[in-house]
């Protein structure tokens, strides 16, 4: 190994967490979005005997069985991603309450 080159430490998590924030804006971000989708894909699991169903099966092919850890790998894999929205939007998802 040549002393300009960084040593890269093994870590418990894969992907590395440097590589999931870059695909995002914030920690929290990250957190919410892989928390979301690792509920839909346990879900997808859960429903897998009863026929047709609504929910996006998993979009990367793991090794892993966990539902959170495959969220993660989709989210390296730029596979899912989220949408913040504006005011304006958010606005206008006020305005349409209202009138219910």
């Amino acid at each position: 190994m040549t002393p300009h080159m960084a040593e890269r430490r093994p870590t418990m998590m894969d992907p590395p967490v440097e590589s999931l924030l870059e695909r995002v804006d914030s920690k929290f971000t990250l957190v919410t979005l892989a928390a979301m989708r690792g509920r839909q894909i346990n879900s997808y699991f859960n429903q897998l005997g009863e026929g047709l169903g609504t929910i996006v099966p998993p979009q990367v092919t793991s090794v892993s069985r966990k539902p959170l850890s495959i969220a993660l790998e989709e989210v390296a894999a730029a596979k899912i991603t989220y949408h913040r929205p504006t005011d304006e939007e958010r606005a206008g998802e006020a305005a349409e309450g209202e009138e219910q």
